[in-house]
C-alpha cells in the first residue's frame, strides 16, 4: 500500500508533467500519487535531481496546484498477474474498464481505481506439491482451470532464494486468499496467494534466467497465421518479432484480426495504443462476439489493453509495457502467446510529447534520442523459453506502425526495421486495387525464411525455401516487365517476357491474395497451403507454346478464374474436385477449343471459296 509522505508536495505543473519536491528519498520509475480535492492521481517519476523529481501523470492534471500533497510509494508501476486476466479489457494501468463503467457510469471518473483481478471470484485450487518440498522462484505449487487452460500458480518470480513449503490446503479460493505457507532461508514464514505483482518495465524471466532456473531457446518453428502470403513468403517464427507498417486504409486492422483469430497462438494480447476510440470499440466488439476456430469465443483466450488517442499520453506509453508483462506471464505458463501492438507509432509519439515537456534534447523529427533503444527494449522481450517445469512457452510480438503518408523513412519505422526480423510492408497502391492482404511482396522481407529452413525442409519438402525464393524472383521479374510495358506497351516486350508477366500476375492473384470475408478462403491451413503452392509452382514452371500474346492472356485469365474458385471451395468437396479437373483440362489444351467434327453431307472447309 502507498505510504503517505507529508513533506512531499507539488512545486510545478507543465502539461502532464508534475514537479515534486521532498526530503524523502525518491526513485526513478517509482509510483507517486498527487492529491487534488477528492481525486488521487497516479503518476510515475521519470527524473530525479536532488530533492526534486519530475513525474508523468497517467491522468489529466487539471486542477493540480502548487503545494498539493504527494504520496511517494517507492514501488514501480506493476502488473497484477494471476488467474482471471483472460477475457478482460484493461486500460494502460490495468484497470478493468467494465468494472469502472459499472461503478462510475459511461464517463470514467478521474483518480478512481479497481482491483485488476476480481477478488470475489472463486477458483478450484489443486495442489501439485507436498508439504516439505523445496521450491524456488517460478516453481509451480498448484493449478486452477482458466477457460480451456490449466493455469499454473507459481512461487513469485522475485523470490531471492530457496523456500520450504509448510502447508498447501487446496479448495475453493479467491486470488487474494492464501494458497500455501512457505519459510525462507532466514526462517521467515509467509503466505502465498494466486496473484503476484511484477514491475512492467522489467522482463518477467530476468531473474530466472540469471539464476538459470529457465532457459532461453532459439526459435525453431514458424507461427502459422493461415495467411498464405505470410506463412510462405514472409514467415514469422514462434517467439519471433514482426512489424506491419502501412498508411491509413491499407487494411492493418483486418490483417491483425485475422492473425489473432486463426494463428496457432494459445493466448492473444491485443494492445490498442493511441488508436481512435471508434476503431478500438470496433475491435473490442468483434473480439467479444467472434467465434474462436478452436471452440468458444475468441475473447476467452484474449486480453485487451485499451488506450485510445483521447486518453492521457503517459498511460498510452505505459500500455505496451503492461501488455508485454501479461504476455510474458502466460509464456511462463508454457503457452504460446501472441502480442499485437497497434500502434507503436502512437506509443513513440507519446514518448516524444513527454520528452518535449521534460526539455530533453530532441532527436530526428523531435523524437527522443533514446527512441531506438526503447523500441529494441520492447521487441527483445519476445522469445522462446523453457520454464522451470520443462514446458516450452513463447512470446511473439507483432507491432504495427502508422507512418504519416506511408513514409517508411521516418524514425519509428526505421528503428523498428532495424530490430524485427520480419517486415510486412503494406502498400496503398495494392489496397487501392483491392489486392488484400495489401502486403507488398516486392518490399517485404523475412529473415526467418532461412532461419527456419530445417523446419520447412522436414515438415513440407526438401528445397522448399529455394522454391519460395524462385517464386519471389518471378514476382520481381514480372514487375520489371510490367514497368517496361507501361512505357512501351505490350508491343515493346517479347512473347516470352509477356508470358513471364502473366505467370507473375497469376501467382499474385491466386496465391498472394486472400478473401478475409469468405468462410473458406479467410483461413488456409498449412496442408492446404502446401497443396496450393505445389499446384501454382507446377503451373508457373511449365513451358507453354502460345501462338501470340492474346492467346496467352486468354489462357491465364481462364486459369486465374478457376484457381480463385478453387480457393473458395471446401477441401474434399465435389466443387473442389470439379475445379481441379477443369484446371487439368485447361492446361492440357491451353484453352484451345477442339476442331468440330465434320457433319455428313456438309461441304468441306474452304469448299465455298472454290465454288
Amino acid at each position: 500500500m502507498p505510504t503517505s509522505t507529508p513533506d512531499a508536495r507539488v512545486v510545478g505543473v507543465t502539461g502532464n508533467i508534475v514537479s515534486v519536491e521532498s526530503d524523502a528519498p525518491m526513485t526513478k520509475n517509482s509510483i507517486v500519487y498527487v492529491r487534488t480535492g477528492e481525486a488521487r492521481l497516479e503518476g510515475e517519476i521519470l527524473r530525479v535531481t536532488g530533492r526534486r523529481a519530475d513525474a508523468q501523470m497517467f491522468e489529466e492534471t487539471q486542477g493540480v496546484r502548487v503545494g498539493d500533497p504527494v504520496e511517494l510509494t517507492g514501488r514501480m508501476l506493476s502488473a497484477t498477474l494471476g488467474p482471471g486476466l483472460l477475457g478482460t479489457v484493461y486500460d494502460g494501468l490495468q484497470k478493468p474498464l467494465r468494472a469502472l463503467a459499472e461503478r462510475d457510469g459511461f464517463f470514467l471518473a478521474r483518480g478512481r481505481s479497481v482491483d485488476a483481478l476480481d477478488a470475489t471470484r472463486r477458483w478450484t485450487f489443486v495442489p501439485s506439491r507436498e508439504p516439505g518440498a523445496r521450491l524456488r522462484a517460478g516453481d509451480v505449487v498448484g493449478t486452477v482451470a482458466e477457460h480451456r487452460f490449466t493455469h499454473k500458480i507459481m512461487v513469485p518470480f522475485g523470490e531471492p532464494g530457496e523456500v520450504e513449503l509448510l502447508s498447501i490446503p487446496g479448495g475453493e479460493l479467491g486470488v487474494d486468499d492464501p494458497v500455501a505457507r512457505i519459510r525462507d532461508a532466514a526462517g521467515r514464514v509467509r503466505e502465498l496467494t494466486m496473484a503476484q505483482r511484477w514491475p512492467v518495465r522489467r522482463p518477467v524471466p530476468e531473474r530466472l534466467l540469471r539464476r538459470r532456473l529457465c532457459e532461453r531457446r532459439f526459435p525453431e518453428e514458424p507461427l502459422s497465421t493461415t495467411i498464405r502470403l505470410i506463412d510462405t513468403f514472409f514467415p514469422i517464427a514462434l517467439g519471433g518479432t514482426a512489424c506491419i507498417p502501412g498508411p491509413f486504409g491499407a487494411g492493418k486492422t483486418v490483417l491483425q484480426g485475422l492473425i489473432a483469430r486463426f494463428s496457432t497462438a494459445d493466448v492473444v494480447v491485443q494492445v490498442a495504443c493511441g488508436e481512435r476510440a471508434g476503431e478500438v470499440l470496433e475491435t473490442i466488439e468483434e473480439f467479444g462476439s467472434m467465434k474462436d476456430p478452436r471452440g468458444g469465443r475468441l475473447m476467452d483466450r484474449t486480453v485487451v489493453i485499451c488506450n485510445t488517442s483521447s486518453m492521457p499520453v503517459a498511460a498510452r506509453e505505459a500500455s505496451i509495457y503492461m501488455g508485454i508483462t501479461i504476455g510474458e506471464y502466460y509464456r511462463q505458463q508454457g503457452l504460446n502467446v501472441l502480442l499485437i501492438a497497434d500502434s507503436t507509432s502512437r506509443w513513440a509519439q507519446a514518448m516524444r510529447e513527454t520528452s518535449g515537456r521534460l526539455e530533453e534534447i530532441p532527436g530526428e523529427e523531435g523524437f527522443p534520442a533514446y527512441l531506438d533503444s526503447a523500441i529494441k527494449g520492447i521487441y527483445e522481450r519476445a522469445g522462446v523459453l523453457r520454464t522451470n517445469d520443462g514446458a516450452i512457452g513463447s512470446l511473439t510480438i507483432i507491432g504495427t506502425v502508422s507512418p504519416a503518408g506511408g513514409n517508411f523513412d521516418e524514425p519509428v519505422t526505421q528503428s523498428t526495421l532495424g530490430t524485427v526480423k520480419s517486415f510486412l510492408g503494406l502498400s496503398a497502391a495494392r489496397a487501392y486495387k483491392r489486392f488484400y492482404p495489401a502486403v507488398d511482396p516486392l518490399i517485404s522481407w523475412s529473415r526467418y525464411l532461412d532461419q527456419l529452413r530445417p523446419w520447412f525442409d522436414t515438415r513440407l519438402r526438401p528445397g522448399w525455401t529455394e522454391s519460395v525464393a524462385a517464386l519471389s524472383e518471378l514476382l520481381q521479374r514480372g514487375d520489371a516487365i510490367y514497368q517496361m510495358m507501361q512505357v512501351t506497351g505490350e508491343e515493346g516486350v517479347t512473347l516470352d517476357d509477356y508470358v513471364t508477366h502473366q505467370k507473375a500476375l497469376l501467382l499474385d492473384m491466386v496465391y498472394l491474395q486472400q478473401d478475409a470475408f469468405d468462410k473458406v478462403d479467410a483461413s488456409t491451413p498449412q496442408a492446404r497451403q502446401k497443396e496450393a503452392f505445389e499446384l501454382v509452382w507446377s503451373l508457373v514452371q511449365r513451358d507453354y507454346a502460345f501462338k501470340d500474346k492474346e492467346e496467352s492472356r486468354r489462357f491465364f485469365t481462364q486459369l486465374t478464374g478457376l484457381l480463385k474458385n478453387l480457393n473458395y471451395a471446401a477441401a474434399g468437396s465435389p466443387e473442389y474436385a470439379s475445379y481441379r479437373a477443369q484446371i487439368d483440362e485447361l492446361v492440357k489444351t491451353l484453352g484451345r477449343a477442339p476442331a468440330p467434327a465434320p457433319v455428313a453431307g456438309a461441304p468441306a472447309a474452304g469448299a465455298a471459296l472454290g465454288a
